[in-house]
């Protein structure tokens, strides 16, 4: 005969785990890990980091209870708060990867179109610069979001929702925004009919 525990049970339990936890109690930590991997390893996997990153965003995920287990103070959403500080992990590492990947319009320098004179290629290359570098000044989602969907081969929509985070319904909408904020950035920099 098995026996299934009852909502509040199960929230008594988690109470009690993460009091546990706050207390180094190893065997709460070795529950709650437990328990709740899954939930932490499906959020990383979502934004599609590479191996060593994604153990990063997990690591820090954890480490991030650690340090405030205390504060949580509906225990019965611990995998919501675990969910939301994996994406918030995830998105610091896509930050940092931004500022340190070379700048899109560099491969617009270097796939040039021969049938085009040198004098629009420079052109081309300087738009390319201005229309990246605006790009560079909207939330980071934004600017991922719209490197996924313009950089190089665009990619299906399912794609880009599992490399942002975005749902895939959010896609639309949010890249509407994205256009919107940089094209009022263009024109409050006079720029609408160079571009």
């Amino acid at each position: 005969m098995t026996t299934t525990i009852s909502p509040p049970e199960a929230t008594r339990s988690v109470t009690d785990l993460l009091l546990r936890a706050r207390d180094r109690d190893p065997r709460a930590w070795e529950e709650i890990v437990h328990r709740y991997r899954g939930v932490v390893i499906s959020k990383v996997r979502s934004f599609g980091l590479q191996d060593a990153d994604a153990l990063d965003a997990i690591q820090m995920t954890w480490l991030r209870l650690a340090e405030n287990c205390h504060r949580i103070q509906l225990p019965e959403q611990l995998a919501g708060w675990l969910a939301t500080t994996a994406s918030r992990e995830c998105l610091r590492i896509l930050r940092q990867q931004a500022q340190h990947t070379p700048a899109p319009y560099a491969t617009v320098e270097r796939v040039a179109d021969p049938s085009v004179g040198p004098e629009q290629h420079a052109i081309d290359a300087d738009t390319a610069r201005l229309l990246w570098s605006l790009v560079a000044t909207l939330s980071l989602r934004r600017q991922i979001l719209l490197r996924e969907l313009f950089f190089d081969n665009p990619r299906p929509y399912a794609e880009v929702a599992q490399n942002t985070g975005i749902p895939a319904g959010g896609i639309g909408p949010t890249r509407a925004r994205a256009l919107t904020q940089l094209r009022r950035r263009l024109h409050e920099r006079g720029l609408t009919r160079r571009i």
